[in-house]
């Protein structure tokens, strides 16, 4: 099984928008209140991050069957500048738009997969998992 539906992140109301499909996506799923928030939280911070550093992008909403496991597959793409130094902004408190840097460190300690991959020119791909127990 899996179940998708993509956002393309051109303006603020899109980071609305996929933050509602992922929050029903959830709920659909069976993800509990807390699970839902943090799964909307993780998408915020994606979606927000294609809006400002690589100008559009999409975010894909994957409900997975695994090995008889549901959960949500979270897809952040853009052809936008890359990420130049990955370790870099996976620090706790990194931040280059002045904001409180929770950003990718962030989203990893939300989900319970998380990988980016990232060409300098060319984009980032970041995939994020939420599995439900």
């Amino acid at each position: 099984m899996e179940l998708q539906s993509f956002v393309k992140i051109i303006n603020e109301w899109d980071i609305v928008a996929v933050r509602q499909l992922g929050r029903n996506a959830a709920k659909e799923l069976g993800f509990g209140v807390v699970d839902q928030a943090r799964i909307t939280t993780a998408i915020s911070e994606l979606a927000r991050n294609i809006f400002l550093y690589a100008g559009d992008g999409k975010v894909t909403i994957n409900k997975i069957l695994l090995d008889g496991k549901k959960g949500l597959k979270i897809v952040a793409e853009d052809e936008g500048p890359g990420i130049e130094d990955i370790r870099k902004v996976m620090e706790d408190g990194y931040s280059t738009s002045g904001g409180l840097g929770a950003g990718l460190p962030g989203v990893k300690r939300l989900m319970d997969e998380f990988d980016v991959q990232s060409q300098v020119g060319k984009g980032t791909v970041i995939t994020a998992i939420k599995w439900l127990r």
